[in-house]
């Protein structure tokens, strides 16, 4: 690998990851069709990208971070500062964090088929047509009135179906973001609100849930991708500059894009990305049926 094609995938890696247009789907289309990839070490370096989008998470929400680990430990203690003196107040940030581990149970669904989701990720075809499911999903999106739930008043199988969405989208070609963003606003929809979707999620606390949703899944796949990669593939010590100048475009490009879905999600535009998603999945189709 060169320390160009490093750049290029953190680059595309942390865009990808956070604009909702799939980074699993545009690194394979990548890797399958113009054999840009990282060679025999290609999980060492998977694991490098992916911790460099998890800081960019961390840089952008770290206030949000630090407020649920404060408030975890002050329902621990009963309510009660360090101090001893009792917390008033609605405590949001700790019931973030439990919305968080509540919406992460229902990836435990996909272990047993990881292998199988995985094998996906070489049948290029398929990968354009989820790109343009993901284009569809992000056309309703746009089309849907805006919630105004946020961690308050968020509930517990609110969190368990953008799990369930988060689930689904570990195939390669739907957004993880994409899908857990529009679950979020659709599940007013699904239970049945009178107002058309009004009981969905406010639109930058759904991003919000998102981003952070995907820190303990991707600690998780990261873990068992670093675990695999030692036991199976021996690292090359001369590619660890581009593995980890890699990394830093990751982070970098992330912490970018996060910072434009923050504007995006205050004009109610995540349809913009439909288009993109419709003319990259025919694109990739068309492709696969050339090479």
């Amino acid at each position: 690998m060169t320390i160009s094609s490093a750049i290029i995938l953190g680059i595309v890696q942390g865009v990808a990851e956070f604009l909702p247009i799939s980074s699993s789907g545009h690194l394979a289309v990548l890797q399958n069709l113009f054999d840009l990839s990282a060679g025999e070490d290609h999980l060492f370096f998977d694991v490098l990208l992916h911790l460099g989008t998890l800081i960019s998470i961390c840089v952008c929400y770290w206030g949000d971070i630090v407020a649920m680990v404060r408030e975890v430990f002050i329902v621990l203690r009963g309510g009660r500062r360090a101090d001893g003196t009792p917390v008033q107040g609605h405590l949001g940030a700790a019931r973030l964090f439990l919305m968080i581990v509540v919406g992460t149970l229902p990836l435990f669904l996909v272990l047993p088929i990881n292998d199988k989701v995985e094998e996906l990720y070489y049948i290029t075809p398929f990968i354009g047509a989820a790109l343009l499911l993901t284009g569809c999903m992000l056309f309703v999106s746009d089309k849907m009135a805006p919630g105004t739930r946020t961690e308050r008043n968020m509930r517990f199988r609110d969190a368990l179906t953008i799990g369930l969405c988060q689930c689904v989208a570990t195939i390669p070609g739907l957004s993880r973001s994409g899908a857990t963003i529009v679950g979020a606003l659709l599940i007013g929809a699904a239970y049945g609100a009178i107002s058309a979707f009004a009981g969905g999620l406010d639109r930058t606390f759904a991003m919000k849930y998102s981003f952070l949703l995907s820190l303990p899944a991707v600690l998780g796949a990261n873990l068992l991708s670093f675990i695999k990669a030692i036991g199976e593939e021996s690292i090359e010590a001369s590619l660890i500059p581009a593995y980890l100048l890699g990394m830093l475009a990751a982070m970098l490009s992330g912490i970018a894009a996060i910072s434009l879905m923050k504007l995006i999600a205050k004009k109610s535009k995540f349809g913009w990305f439909a288009y993109y998603c419709w003319g990259a999945g025919v694109l990739t189709i068309i492709l696969s049926l050339i090479f």
